[in-house]
């Protein structure tokens, strides 16, 4: 099984709109509904709580309104509201993974059709795939909250109209079953899968998480500051677990989908993602090293088909298309 070694991470990919420090000033301009959380920065200039949940759902709003074109957009309360930044690089390393690693060469356009597992309330994904490439989705969820949530978004915000497809999972226990079905072709898969084993170990990740934001006082009630409901949060097994699950049922459908690929956040995880793999057959397998500011990820993808078999890929279904509609990219 060849095996692509880790690229290195200097920090966020050179294609994301949040490279720098958020401009609150502008941000502001075109949500002034995130002027309130705005508070002067210990170390200059200004910044918000970032253990306020408020503060960063409508922070997440400002960053979706004036970066990605979005209208409008909200959660139900308690759902996942992810960092932006991070779900940005994601994706644009999973377009270098189309694109064969050759930035040109990146297809843009409605004929790149991806598969999100676990969209959310949020549709986080499908609005940065969107916005930057000009891709079609297909958000799944096992939540019909999250579900209508995200449809909600879709009809909101009329750059999403006709590119957005969101799909209930029916088993809480499947991932490809029950949503992919036999006339499906993707370009790509994409997923967050759920870190934690526990709601014991994710109520632990919380209290971490606010004690690295310095939140003081509040650390003896540990409060989601980027919300999450328990199938957003953990599973039994974990990551681990999930992907194991993910890489099995990929194994079914090996010509549906060109790249497989899923967000790992433990490093603990990989020895038996990779074991998975190899007792699949997968044809190729990349670890792609990630960064945002202290945190370190990774995007683990997988491929059933050869070389051969990309190019055809590629050529019936990006570089035969009508001009206009599938194109290489220079870089969004």
């Amino acid at each position: 099984m060849p095996k692509t070694p880790p690229t290195l991470a200097a920090g966020p990919h050179p294609r994301n709109r949040h490279r720098a420090r958020y401009d609150f000033q502008r941000l502001t301009k075109s949500c002034p509904a995130l002027a309130r959380f705005v508070e002067p920065h210990p170390d200059g200039g200004v910044t918000i709580d970032f253990s306020d949940p408020v503060a960063v759902t409508t922070l997440n709003r400002a960053l979706l309104i004036h970066h990605y074109g979005l209208v409008w957009w909200d959660i139900p309360p308690g759902f996942l509201c992810p960092p932006v930044p991070g779900r940005a690089d994601y994706l644009h390393h999973a377009a270098d993974l189309l694109g064969n690693g050759i930035e040109s060469a990146i297809p843009r356009g409605q004929a790149v059709k991806v598969l999100d597992i676990g969209v959310g309330a949020n549709c986080i994904y499908p609005i940065i795939g969107v916005r930057e490439y000009d891709w079609r989705f297909v958000g799944a969820d096992i939540s019909t909250v999250a579900v209508n949530a995200a449809r909600k978004i879709v009809s909101a915000n009329p750059m999403l109209a006709g590119k957005v497809e969101c799909r209930l999972q029916p088993s809480p226990t499947a991932i490809f079953d029950g949503v992919v079905k036999s006339s499906d072709l993707f370009d790509l898969s994409i997923c967050n899968p759920p870190f934690h084993s526990s709601a014991t170990e994710a109520a632990a990740g919380t209290l971490r998480k606010l004690r690295n934001l310095g939140d003081g006082g509040k650390v003896g009630k540990p409060v989601l500051n980027f919300g999450g409901q328990g199938n957003e949060l953990w599973c039994e097994g974990g990551e681990a677990a999930f992907v194991r699950r993910m890489i099995a049922e990929s194994a079914r459908r090996p010509e549906q989908v060109l790249w497989f690929t899923t967000l790992v956040s433990k490093r603990g995880s990989l020895p038996a993602i990779c074991h998975a793999l190899k007792n699949v057959k997968a044809a190729e397998v990349r670890t792609i090293a990630m960064a945002q500011g202290q945190k370190n990820s990774r995007l683990v993808a997988w491929t059933f088909l050869g070389p051969d078999e990309h190019r055809a890929w590629r050529a019936r279904r990006w570089l035969a298309t009508a001009p206009g509609k599938c194109r290489a990219s220079s870089g969004a």
